[in-house]
């Protein structure tokens, strides 16, 4: 089972962009869909966005859509999440998670067997 790190959270302006890495350690990354989830103080987790073992196809929440950004690095064992036109609602602690058995669902934490610990990120206006 792999075990998975996140990377690159902070404070960032709002309207401005930010990049989260999900580095993997043990064997078979490639093997897992990512996951990537957030949480703010006081809410339930919520999905993010997702990607596929290699890499397509990629699912994104609603609230992200079309500012967030999904990828992985199979060869580095990491995945990403770019994320753009940063709002103080994006703040929150963004974990990323793997599974490697089939799930139909995508978007809900009980399909993902491993989880990062989580780095936050703060979005101020």
């Amino acid at each position: 089972q792999v075990l998975l790190v996140e990377s690159g959270g902070g404070m960032v302006q709002a309207g401005r962009s930010l990049s989260l890495s999900c580095v993997a350690s043990g064997p078979r990354f490639g093997n897992y869909v990512i996951g990537w989830f957030r949480q703010a103080p006081g809410k339930e987790r919520e999905f993010v966005a997702a990607i596929m073992r290699s890499g397509e196809p990629k699912y994104y929440g609603d609230s992200v859509k079309g500012r967030f950004t999904i990828s992985r690095d199979n060869d580095k064992r990491t995945a990403y999440l770019q994320m753009g036109s940063l709002q103080p609602e994006d703040t929150a602690v963004y974990y990323c998670a793997g599974r490697d058995k089939y799930n139909v669902a995508i978007d809900s934490t009980g399909a993902y067997d491993v989880w990062g610990p989580g780095t936050q990120v703060t979005v101020y206006s």
